[in-house]
């Protein structure tokens, strides 16, 4: 019988419209202009291996001698036993004690904040997340029918969190608080004043801590050490991988870490069981994570020294540009600048004509939590300082432009 072109479409779930990701969201746009023939420089995903940034060759050969083995079968759902000890014999080796049975390895930072949600989070409950924020915190929660609270981190004092105003949004709905330190999107590293105040407000409500701390070793002046370190008594979940600090990203091999609390005993459990559910992360790749954190680290030491060199340039070269301003970033590899919108415009206006103009492909700041007039937006600086360079001339004449007539997408 032929199809009918008339019966209606098949529907989707309710919770889809509410999912978004802008920082992938984006790339269908500078598909279209990539098809005009423009070449498109993408600035919008912090993946450091089309930069020409290599993963160690001592991680590579790890996950070779697996492959060629034949350890190509389901691992474990909470993972290879050797790659949780070594998870957990890091944590402790920066002075918070954690047993390898309390870590779970997940597909990337990622899968470990969505189990760790998962987990944590009913429909209709809030989670509380910095605002600028990385996107997938608030696409999760409200796949799980949840509200994010957006507690304020001003560029005015290097991006750091108001730790006041957060304590004011806390309710009795409030179920966990996001931590992003060193801070995708904008670069800042908190200090041991901010961070004791969020531990001491987690104390204090009973509220879980979700940490997120792959950008750990990617601070220019030395590692951040966990959170946890701090009070390891503390009601923290811990996540990294190996994507940003260990060159490593398509490989999706993350971890979280659950603190050693009796009272989150019910969390490690629950993680557990939905663990369960999903199989196994990528097997192969997890027999890299023990030669990761217990072999060599000098990679990490050029990285950083090549990321300060770019985060300094594009300091300079953004605040060189008239209407825009940027605050120096002290870790990772993003920028969260300001232009100064016209009238009536929006970042997205700004990010979209920059994208059509030069093919410079960013993500407005409104895809991070901000309001879209204030003119935000992110740069991921991982190219090399002369395609940077070459970069910021296209940018600076854009936004000249842009400014002079007042331009809308």
């Amino acid at each position: 019988m032929p199809p009918t072109t008339t019966a209606p479409a098949v529907a989707v779930a309710d919770r889809v419209s509410a999912f978004t990701y802008a920082i992938r969201n984006i790339v269908a746009e500078a598909k279209r202009v990539e098809a005009t023939g423009t070449r498109v420089r993408y600035l919008n995903i912090g993946d450091p291996i089309p930069f020409g940034f290599r993963t160690p060759a001592h991680l590579v050969d790890a996950v070779g001698r697996a492959v060629r083995a034949n350890d190509n079968g389901y691992a474990p759902s909470s993972g290879l036993w050797r790659a949780r000890e070594a998870v957990a014999a890091d944590f402790t080796r920066r002075h918070l004690p954690t047993d390898a049975d309390r870590v779970i390895i997940t597909n990337g930072t990622s899968e470990g904040i969505e189990l760790a949600l998962t987990a944590l989070v009913n429909a209709g409950d809030e989670v509380l997340m910095p605002v600028p924020t990385y996107p997938l915190y608030t696409a999760v929660t409200a796949k799980l029918g949840a509200r994010a609270v957006l507690y304020p981190a001003d560029p005015e004092h290097d991006w750091l969190p108001d730790v006041e105003a957060l304590g004011r949004l806390i309710t009795r709905r409030t179920r966990a608080l996001v931590v992003i330190d060193p801070n995708n999107p904008t670069g800042a590293v908190y200090s041991d004043r901010i961070r004791r105040h969020l531990l001491d407000l987690s104390d204090h409500h009973g509220l879980p801590i979700l940490s997120d701390e792959v950008y750990g070793d990617l601070a220019y002046d030395g590692p951040v050490a966990p959170l946890g370190s701090l009070n390891p008594d503390a009601l923290i979940l811990s996540f990294s991988s190996l994507s940003k600090a260990y060159l490593a990203p398509g490989w999706r091999a993350g971890w979280l870490a659950v603190g050693r609390s009796p009272r989150l005993d019910p969390v490690v459990a629950a993680i557990q069981k939905l663990a369960d559910g999903r199989l196994c992360s990528s097997g192969p790749m997890q027999y890299a994570i023990a030669p990761a954190l217990t072999g060599d680290r000098s990679h990490q030491e050029a990285f950083c020294a090549a990321l300060r060199v770019r985060a300094e340039l594009t300091t300079r070269r953004l605040n060189a540009i008239s209407g825009m301003r940027c605050v120096q970033p002290r870790g990772a590899f993003y920028a969260m600048p300001r232009v100064e919108l016209p009238p009536g415009a929006s970042d997205e206006d700004f990010v979209l004509g920059l994208l059509r103009d030069t093919g410079i492909l960013c993500v407005h700041g409104s895809g991070f939590g901000l309001p879209r007039e204030d003119g935000f937006f992110r740069v991921v600086y991982l190219a090399s300082p002369e395609e940077l360079s070459t970069i910021y001339d296209l940018m600076a004449d854009f936004t000249d432009r842009f400014l002079r007539e007042g331009r809308r997408a």
